[in-house]
């Protein structure tokens, strides 16, 4: 197998060696898993394609709704314009428990562990694919790739060019804009996108509390965004990527209360991100290629500081400051080199160097930045050692600035039954360090005087990193004959040193201010074990006819110094969820689909509720037609059109809602 276009996992010029075509008419090639280009079926962990046509079938227009295509994942708006996601439970309202890149740039926050999802400057029109790769990959991708990773891979500026307009508008006051223009010749191309979105969550009027005056919740969000990229073919050997964006949004939440402390919660906040990110990629021979990344992100999150009166149990503390501020940033360069050392034996090493900072005052109690440095090195090894046998092993060696020094292996091997259908035995560990706000968080509201009146999060510092130990089996077949494709995944994760909010008791603390007898600090509570099963299917039996379905089953159990955790976590996945999408073309560029979700009943962690089983169905209608040498596709697309049901909370009610949507491409 010739190296270049096969061994790099992530974005370059080798992205486009990997197109739609991969994925119709073999197994599909994946570049998450092992950073060596691969089929799924020699992939060392699972993993789910979410290419193009599933986008687009599906309808979604905001990325983390696209997770709910992938077995074992929960996924659920939770309040003030963030998301929250679950795979196997634990989902909380940061979803700290993934890594998820970019074109290799990780989005993942340090201060909560949170994934900004709707500051994040890129159109769902911009996606190539999402590789989802279920289970621990630290070894690949180090720390905080302890449940999944989630690898979001755009299009090249030579997979767009020309101009690209695409309009949404809908009910719940859905409003979608996004503009693209590609250039350039041969050697040098780009691309430039410019949207705006607009969104009302949930229904008004739902019964909230009777401290509540109406029943009025509201959240609703606007954010404006500008990126582009840059992919110049230097030479025949060599190439350079280069991309930016700019993100704006302001968003607004809450409800009518008669309460004062609720009035300190925030009801409005304008965030702002922006990142710049370049990569040179070059191969030396047929046996040896490389690549060095450099990139930094930042994103903010404020609203004007303001004073609000506090009046609690008849006690009047006077005016409170309430401070949204919070900065953070990360910046990193990386190194990746791959080599085919023989026909049968490959192998992918590296490093990355990374800073991470953090600034907000009300969180930390302290107007200073916090900085963290992250240094790490890796190496995978891929042996053929039979033409049915294929072993894998590696690791990564990271120095956290919390933890100090950690080793992540996985091995894993892969035997071919019969050509087309194999199974695979794995095994691997992984590490969660803490972020910033559960080792040093120190959560305070203070008077205008600058005295503190109530602390919520009380700093302990000095934990562990989560620890998982998983082990799966799984198998991938292919039927050519009748273009069916086949994965499943039994799994046994074992969690221990798992981080959670633990009360002080009695409360509130000697050395604590408090007028709520809840203060909290976080601390290696226990363990956690979770097993259970996957299945996802895909059938394409023409060209015409595309149906995807996935089924996953899980079991946890929590042993834990918090009684709460003891009952919640086991609660905190589906016992059974399904999910499937199926697409069909009439002809006459009319084009039709159906996505149709199922989730028994769950409990979301802090600060979610328990929320009842639900079944979704979506359906999207669409004709595409030229017009004047214009490629046009207009569509509609109806979300939930059963019964509301709860998303995080049960006051987030996801009604049924149409929209629109009109694109233009020439």
């Amino acid at each position: 197998m010739p190296l270049l276009g096969s061994a790099l996992a992530m974005p370059g010029s080798v992205q486009a060696a990997v197109t739609e075509t991969d994925f119709l008419d073999e197994l599909p090639v994946v570049l998450s898993v092992s950073r060596l280009s691969q089929p799924v079926s020699e992939a060392p962990a699972a993993v789910t394609i979410i290419d193009q046509d599933m986008i687009r079938a599906s309808g979604f227009r905001d990325i983390p709704d696209l997770l709910r295509l992938v077995p074992g994942f929960s996924v659920a708006y939770t309040r003030d314009n963030t998301w929250a996601a679950g795979y196997h439970g634990l989902g909380d309202a940061y979803s700290r428990r993934f890594q998820v890149l970019v074109d290799g740039r990780s989005i993942y926050s340090p201060h909560y562990g949170a994934v900004n999802w709707t500051d994040l400057p890129l159109a769902i029109d911009d996606i190539e694919r999402i590789e989802v790769v279920r289970g621990p990959n630290a070894s690949i991708h180090g720390a905080n790739s302890f449940a999944a990773v989630i690898n979001i891979i755009t299009k090249t500026a030579a997979q767009v060019p020309g101009e690209f307009v695409s309009m949404q508008a809908g009910t719940q006051d859905m409003r979608g804009l996004t503009v693209r223009h590609g250039g350039g010749d041969a050697a040098l191309r780009y691309r430039l996108t410019a949207s705006a979105q607009q969104r009302d969550r949930f229904k008004q009027n739902v019964p909230v509390s009777p401290v509540v005056s109406g029943g009025q919740y509201y959240e609703a969000s606007q954010n404006y965004f500008v990126n582009g990229r840059l992919d110049w073919q230097l030479a025949a050997d060599s190439d350079v990527m280069a991309q930016f964006g700019l993100n704006q949004g302001n968003g607004h939440a809450g409800a009518l209360t008669a309460d004062s402390r609720l009035a300190l919660e925030p009801r409005e906040q304008d965030s702002n991100a922006f990142y710049l990110q370049f990569a040179y990629h070059k191969v030396e021979s047929a046996r040896r290629e490389w690549r060095v990344q450099a990139y930094h992100t930042q994103n903010a999150f404020d609203a004007d500081v303001r004073v609000s009166p506090l009046v609690y149990e008849e006690k009047d503390y006077g005016n409170i400051v309430v401070n949204q501020y919070l900065l953070q940033s990360r910046s990193s360069i990386d190194l990746q080199v791959n080599e085919q050392w023989s026909p049968n034996l490959r192998a992918v090493w590296g490093g990355e160097v990374w800073q991470e900072t953090v600034k907000s005052p009300q969180n930390y109690n302290s107007s200073k930045t916090m900085r963290g440095e992250i240094a790490r090195a890796f190496g995978n090894l891929e042996w053929r050692l039979h033409e049915r046998v294929l072993l894998q092993g590696g690791a990564m060696l990271e120095h956290h600035y919390f933890t100090g020094a950690d080793i992540s292996p996985r091995v894993a091997a892969s035997f071919t039954v019969v050509p087309d259908h194999v199974l695979r035995l794995g095994v691997s560990r992984a590490y969660r360090s803490p972020t910033f706000f559960e080792e040093m968080g120190n959560q305070v509201l203070l008077n205008d005087a600058g005295t503190v009146i109530d602390t919520t999060i009380m700093r302990n510092g000095g934990l562990e990193p989560e620890r998982i130990l998983s082990r799966e089996l799984g198998y991938v077949g292919r039927w050519s004959a009748l273009h069916l494709e086949l994965d499943v995944r039994l799994y046994r994760d074992r969690i221990d040193s798992f981080i959670g909010e633990k009360r002080i008791n009695p409360n509130p603390p000697s050395d604590a201010n408090s007028f709520q007898p809840k203060v909290f600090f976080y601390d290696n509570i226990g363990s956690v074990d979770a097993h259970g099963g996957e299945v996802q299917l895909r059938w394409r039996p023409t060209r015409s006819f595309d149906v995807s379905t996935h089924y996953a089953r899980v079991f946890l159990s929590a042993a834990t110094s918090v009684v709460n955790f003891n009952k919640d976590i086991p609660a905190s996945a589906p016992r059974d969820s399904w999910g499937a999408i199926a697409r069909y073309r009439f002809g006459n560029g009319w084009d039709s689909s159906v996505f149709v979700q199922y989730s028994d009943a769950q409990k979301w962690l802090a600060p979610g509720d328990n929320t009842q089983a639900f079944t979704r169905v979506d359906v999207r209608l669409a004709r595409r037609w030229k017009w004047q040498g214009t490629e046009v596709e207009a569509a509609v697309t109806g979300q939930n059109l059963g019964k509301d049901y709860e998303e995080f909370r049960n006051t987030n009610l996801f009604s049924r809602r149409v929209y629109g949507s009109l694109d233009f491409k020439w």
